[in-house]
């Protein structure tokens, strides 16, 4: 739903022009984590800070945190408001899959206020230019990087070898470090494909050198193949980026993305803040759009209000005045809530058991109640 009917930019005209002490209704300090310093969810995340800081007076904490984890425990905590996070702190958690499968953790009651969907670049797999790889599937028998310890950045690459039909047995899976190695090692020719951004310093420098980089394309019409991608990453969405290496200056680049940050908070978040933090959001836009690389994301035309996580009550209530919210959106949200709901319910029961082996015990289960209550099983 990325469109903005002529009363609803009325009325987001209305609130921007509004945009005062007076009228945003906010403590004089609000916390956030957000990615590590230096990121672009940091910088964007400074330049909203000196927004606010103009506006209203508020100051805006920024602790940054270097995973989805470091991020998340201040939230649940209740040590910040809220978190400027990405797909692992909004949908893992919700699912309680990877980390948040561990026994202190579990799903979360994750909300959205507001994302970041401006799909200036893709998230893809590049591959080694001097290989005449043209689309995915060429990629079968092909040495494609796996990075030991990030099953988030992996289920990524899952998903497009899916969207080729293909899985990790038809290609060869070569072991890295880090996200960076994996980069490294394309570059240097131990593997011919890794997951990355478009715009990273990795991709920019692998465009660079002897081997050169291509982006292989996603074709929107290909349903099937879109359909398996999203069977394992629902959260991508299809995108054209603009911005990237070997993009930067074309028409663009045919590939998928998500959101990236993405403000959370937790359903115990009182609505008053959260309905003013997100008016906040929307009112400044025009004060710190092009402060920062890619905050241009968080206008109000470009949310996706039936994406994998629900949004807050609070956020909700403004998004109605505004006139952007659809009851399909509501019936949307409602289900996401039935899948947290059903997801918690799997964990309680889980708990009164002692299982033994926990994370298999946890796998079984959760898979279980969501195949019985018919929802989609992810991961």
């Amino acid at each position: 739903m990325k469109f903005l009917t002529a009363v609803a930019a009325a009325a987001l005209l209305g609130v921007s022009s509004a945009a005062s002490a007076a009228d945003l209704d906010l403590p004089k300090q609000l916390s956030w984590t957000a990615y590590g310093t230096g990121t672009a969810g940091y910088n964007q995340a400074v330049a909203i800070g000196a927004a606010l800081q103009t506006a209203t007076g508020t100051n805006l904490r920024i602790l940054p945190g270097k995973n989805d984890v470091s991020r998340t425990e201040p939230l649940r905590q209740g040590r910040v408001q809220f978190s400027a996070t990405g797909v692992g702190g909004s949908f893992m958690a919700q699912e309680g899959v990877f980390q948040f499968g561990e026994q202190k953790w579990g799903p979360q009651p994750i909300r959205v206020l507001l994302a970041n969907s401006g799909g200036a670049i893709n998230l893809t797999v590049g591959v080694a230019g001097d290989l005449g790889i043209q689309e995915f599937s060429d990629l079968k028998g092909k040495r494609v990087a796996w990075v030991t310890g990030a099953p988030a950045l992996n289920a990524n690459t899952t998903a497009y070898l899916a969207y080729a039909g293909l899985t990790w047995d038809d290609v060869e899976r070569v072991d890295f470090g880090s996200y960076s190695a994996s980069s490294k090692g394309l570059i240097e020719g131990q593997v011919d494909a890794a997951f990355a951004s478009t715009n990273s310093g990795p991709a920019y420098e692998a465009a660079s050198s002897p081997r050169g980089l291509f982006w292989p394309e996603i074709d929107e019409n290909n349903t099937e193949g879109l359909a398996r991608m999203q069977e394992i990453a629902p959260f991508f969405q299809t995108n054209t980026a603009k911005v990237g290496a070997n993009i930067d200056g074309t028409d663009g680049h045919k590939g998928a993305a998500y959101a990236y940050p993405v403000l959370v908070t937790t359903d115990a978040q009182e609505d008053a803040l959260v309905y003013n933090m997100t008016k906040a959001m929307i009112a400044l836009y025009p004060e710190y759009d092009g402060k920062a690389p890619g905050i241009g994301g968080w206008s109000i035309d470009n949310q996706n209000f039936e994406w994998v996580v629900p949004y807050h009550e609070g956020s909700i209530r403004l998004f109605k005045e505004l006139g952007v919210w659809t009851d399909a959106a509501q019936a949307h949200n409602d289900e996401l809530l039935r899948r947290q709901q059903v997801l918690q319910d799997a964990w309680n029961e889980l708990k009164e058991t002692g299982a033994d082996d926990w994370t298999t015990a946890w796998e079984t289960k959760r898979r279980e109640a969501l195949k019985a209550a018919g929802l989609q099983v992810v991961f």
